[in-house]
């Protein structure tokens, strides 16, 4: 199964990105993840829409030719990021990449909420009607990792034996979820 990732920080040891490119080397054998370079895309221009930059095709062709699309988002103020926000309004534009597709949203912090907020925010964006993705329903499967100082190493590996369970399982229901969609 192909599956696009955006992760929604572009620091240079976020602990998202770290759990992104932890994921595409556990799930190798599951899911072929491939992660999108969201931080290249422009700032999103309504004038442009139409005909927007390669740089834009490129990503909604690749929304588009995926299986189902991962979200891995830290929170900013309550909610997500601007580079995610501008990355997903790109994709709600004129052809709508995100309609009907199996989403999974997953989030880590260094604080103790686990990105709650971000997500119950990013769950809204996704059911607007340019996107209407079909996101893993709540319920048990939020992957909401708060502590991430205590939960990844110093060369940024997920250590925590629980969340990596965790985290096992989730993805498991999310590739069920692909499957029966």
């Amino acid at each position: 199964m192909n599956i696009i990732v955006l992760v929604g920080s572009l620091r240079q040891e976020s602990y998202n990105m770290h759990l992104a490119k932890m994921m595409q080397k556990r799930y190798k054998y599951k899911l072929n993840l491939k992660i999108a370079n969201i931080g290249a895309l422009p700032h999103f221009n309504q004038d442009e829409e139409h005909a927007p930059p390669q740089v834009v095709k490129k990503f909604k062709q690749d929304i588009l030719e995926a299986d189902g699309v991962m979200i891995i988002t830290p929170e900013y103020n309550w909610s997500v990021p601007g580079v995610l926000k501008n990355a997903i309004d790109w994709a709600s534009r004129v052809d709508k990449v995100f309609n009907s597709k199996p989403v999974m949203t997953v989030g880590v912090t260094i604080g103790m909420a686990g990105t709650v907020r971000a997500q119950l925010h990013l769950r809204q964006i996704l059911s607007a009607p340019g996107i209407q993705a079909n996101v893993l329903a709540p319920g048990g499967h939020e992957i909401l990792i708060p502590f991430a100082a205590e939960k990844f190493d110093s060369s940024g590996e997920l250590i925590d034996e629980a969340t990596l369970s965790f985290l096992d399982s989730i993805v498991d229901k999310f590739i069920d979820f692909i499957s029966t969609h």
